[in-house]
């Protein structure tokens, strides 16, 4: 009976223990999200009331830098100003990053708000971001129903379900920060990954 007995206590502590990493990893994910939600820089920019008062069609512009060379370029199918906040709304837009020392990354979605003097890309709808392959690395590919574009600091980030591929790597996670400068992303909550070995050459 004791042999017993010894053995179920073991089993409670053993699912004590599972039980608080569990627990300390909610908490520490629900932590993260309230972060990222507090920075404010996150949420969804919303129209603005008024009318606009111009649009373009089917357009491509450039955005310099302070050195005077590209930095990043925005085409789509509609382009309209707001004048109230000076911001713009587009349909069916493509970013790509112009920065010759940057891995090469392009963006699109549904649509798009650029807001804060074109500080920031609020990215909508099937909205994916894809760095090339560079220096070695492979292909990135991210998926979500939201991204925020800080072109002037190469950062990508969400407080959104995102899933990651790269390579033969699949992530999922809720809330993510991806900078190309540094070529690091961080996943936050209910991380899951997948990972098939790459074929052995014969």
């Amino acid at each position: 009976m004791s042999g017993r007995s010894g053995e179920r206590n073991a089993e409670r502590i053993r699912l004590a223990v599972i039980l608080v990493i569990l627990i300390a990893g909610a908490l520490g994910s629900f932590w993260v999200m309230q972060a990222m939600r507090a920075a404010g820089d996150q949420q969804p920019a919303q129209r603005p009331r008024g009318k606009p008062d111009y649009y373009l069609e089917n357009f491509n512009y450039v955005r310099m830098g302070p050195t005077g060379l590209p930095r990043y370029d925005v085409a789509g199918t509609k382009m309209v100003h707001y004048p109230t906040d000076d911001s713009f709304e587009i349909t069916k837009p493509v970013v790509h990053n112009l920065d010759q020392n940057q891995a090469p990354m392009e963006l699109y979605s549904d649509t798009a708000r650029v807001t804060d003097d074109q500080t920031q890309i609020h990215m909508y709808g099937n909205a994916n971001a894809i760095r090339a392959p560079y220096k070695g690395r492979e292909q990135m590919h991210l998926v979500s129903e939201y991204l925020l574009l800080l072109p002037d600091d190469e950062i990508v980030k969400t407080d959104k379900p995102v899933a990651m591929t790269m390579g033969t790597t699949r992530l999922n996670g809720v809330g993510m920060v991806a900078n190309n400068a540094t070529q690091v992303v961080q996943l936050f909550g209910n991380v899951r990954g997948y990972y098939e070995p790459t074929p052995k050459k014969r």
